[in-house]
């Protein structure tokens, strides 16, 4: 109660410009953070609340956000901003419990991957008590409200988690109609969810569960006769996928040969290949960040890297050019998109920061 009473007072008291001049270029918040880390003018935070790990490379985090968290469908995702090595990191995880959970709490399960700062980080370091920033919910990879037709669910590795959301409300609701799941692990030791998933489907007799694990003996990676064994009828049935991009590749090409890509609904975090580097002789210019009043000197990476190299923190979240959120305006310059190569035009326009690179010099609303 105190803090939904709170952050609407701040939003009052110091949602405004004047506030936002004065505190620039961090923000009303980054000032209301050594007070309470929860409080906030405009940003959801959400504290941890309960830590469990169900195989050797994840954890499941249980979240309370602050009063300004608006709620999700099942299937959303949820930017998760966390602090790594002095750097202000974003990540996007998809939500893995039911909509309209009674509690108000929200759950991700994160997978460690190679490389990856944030879920090495949380995998590593999360902890009852830790506050992290969250984006609201986003996607439109989402539960139908009332689904009328068969559902086939097709998930690898940690791809299950949106699928956990859809299962656990068609769940809450009673929902009885014909579900399949298809679930793509490594072993059974990286199987997340195992036990529930057991338990959800053991408890409705119209629901089909089955689980491929690549490494057995014998094992077939996804296919035609695989989807057979589980539905009758793909061009009746709704379609969700979630998981590598082979695996998704594999189900988009079977859905276009049996003429059912209507059908198909596809959920991607993976960015596109990255175009050749610049040529180092060629890098040159001088970034200049308008707002903050700060100037660097191109080196050739990304334009996102480069001001947080210059001690900004620009909004950013999955750092591949897939969620937008670092989309910002250039106010002059030219720059090269690191997934194609392609150029800019010279004059403004709204970029993505993680994915480009000045060509020269370059001005930027930040």
């Amino acid at each position: 109660m105190f803090d939904s009473i709170l952050a609407g007072r701040l939003n009052r008291l110091l949602g405004s410009p004047l506030v936002d001049a004065l505190t620039a270029p961090h923000g009303v918040d980054r000032f209301l953070e050594p007070f309470n880390p929860m409080w906030s003018v405009g940003k959801v935070r959400a504290r941890v609340v309960s830590v469990r790990r169900m195989t050797a490379d994840s954890v499941t985090l249980r979240l309370r956000p602050n009063p300004l968290w608006k709620g999700f469908v099942a299937g959303q995702y949820v930017r998760v901003q966390v602090e790594v090595a002095g750097v202000r990191r974003s990540r996007c995880y998809s939500l893995s419990d039911a909509h309209g959970a009674e509690d108000g709490l929200i759950e991700i399960t994160v997978k460690r991957q190679d490389g990856g700062q944030v879920s090495k980080w949380l995998n590593q370091h999360a902890r009852t008590g830790l506050v992290v920033g969250l984006s609201q919910a986003e996607g439109e990879f989402v539960l139908p409200d009332a689904p009328g037709a068969p559902l086939l669910l097709i998930a690898g590795g940690s791809g299950i988690t949106p699928m956990m959301s859809m299962l656990r409300t068609l769940d809450k609701r009673g929902h009885d109609g014909a579900v399949s799941l298809m679930y793509y692990v490594r072993s059974a030791a990286d199987t997340i969810f195992a036990d529930e998933l057991s338990a959800l489907f053991a408890a409705h007799p119209g629901w089909k569960l089955q689980i491929v694990r690549t490494r057995d003996a014998g094992a077939r990676r996804f296919c035609g006769e695989q989807v057979d064994a589980l539905i009758a009828d793909m061009q009746g049935t709704d379609i969700f996928v979630c998981g590598p991009a082979a695996l998704i590749d594999a189900v988009s090409t079977l859905c276009a040969e049996r003429g059912c890509e209507s059908r198909l609904r596809v959920e991607r975090f993976v960015a596109a290949p990255a175009a050749a580097p610049a040529d180092p002789d060629t890098i040159s210019g001088e970034l200049k960040f308008v707002r903050s009043e700060r100037y660097a000197a191109n080196d050739g990476r990304s334009l996102l890297d480069q001001a947080e190299a210059a001690g900004l923190r620009p909004e950013a979240g999955c750092r591949m050019g897939i969620c937008h959120s670092c989309t910002c305006r250039k106010t002059s310059g030219v720059v090269r998109d690191l997934r194609s190569g392609q150029l800019s035009s010279a004059g403004e326009e709204d970029i993505q920061i993680c994915v480009s690179a000045a060509v020269g010099d370059v001005s930027l609303d930040i």
